[in-house]
């Protein structure tokens, strides 16, 4: 939980600065923080996903989750529950500057990889470092968006604080009794979905990779290392 307590805080603190300085932020100055965190996240995706002991075991769960996310289609989802709640919300109280702020920021804040990996990474293996990384990321998304739709981006603190919190606490009760090659493959399949997200804060890409629909390769490990087992044994 201290990670999502960070995280909270560098919220609430970004979103102070942005309302203090909000003219006198620059495009050129979001643009290359922006740049420098999307070197870091790569990184930090880079040490999870060479933590594997079984590098097949990641390749067969990110082919085989991607092609089950993308049959689902969940980013589109995903983004599909943005729009709504903008939708609903921000025209339920008259296009307030307030309600528009809080919207788009807790669904900036909350809906992604991150949020779910960092949580997983935090609760399971006491890893913070994809949360911190988060929460300085959203810092910085604070700043800009509190300067252009006011203090309800700060309130979006309250939505990362429950959501984000709650899947760390699940993580780590759920992860107490699990294996721990399977915790380690879960985190390499998650970080190579994180390196995924660097390479699109970068912007190298020239069509944007859905991280989203990656999302379900990092639950097969648990049904993949007991398979092979399972057949390794049958193999003598």
């Amino acid at each position: 939980m201290i990670a999502t307590v960070i995280n909270v805080a560098l919220i609430l603190l970004g979103s102070v600065l942005g309302l203090l300085f909000k003219n006198r932020i620059s495009s050129r100055f979001a643009s290359g923080l922006t740049f420098a965190l999307g070197l870091c996240v790569l990184g930090i995706g880079i040490s999870s996903m060479i933590g594997t002991a079984d590098t097949l075991c990641v390749i067969v769960c990110m082919v085989i989750g991607t092609l089950l996310g993308e049959l689902i289609n969940i980013e589109k989802r995903m983004d599909g529950v943005g729009t709504l709640l903008r939708r609903k919300l921000i025209r339920g109280e008259g296009n307030s500057r307030f309600v528009e702020g809080f919207v788009n920021a807790s669904v900036l804040f909350c809906v992604g990889a991150m949020a779910i990996n960092g949580s997983m990474e935090a609760g399971m293996n006491g890893n913070y470092d994809i949360i911190i990384s988060k929460a300085v990321i959203d810092g910085v998304t604070s700043i800009t968006f509190a300067a252009a739709m006011g203090v309800g981006v700060a309130f979006a603190a309250l939505p990362i604080l429950v959501y984000q919190g709650g899947l760390t606490l699940i993580f780590s009760a759920v992860g107490q009794g699990m294996d721990p090659a399977v915790v380690t493959e879960m985190s390499a399949v998650g970080g190579t979905i994180i390196v995924g997200i660097g390479i699109n804060m970068l912007g190298l890409p020239k069509e944007k990779l859905r991280v989203g629909n990656m999302l379900p390769a990092i639950f097969l490990p648990l049904g993949y290392l007991p398979l092979r087992d399972w057949l390794a044994g049958l193999m003598g």
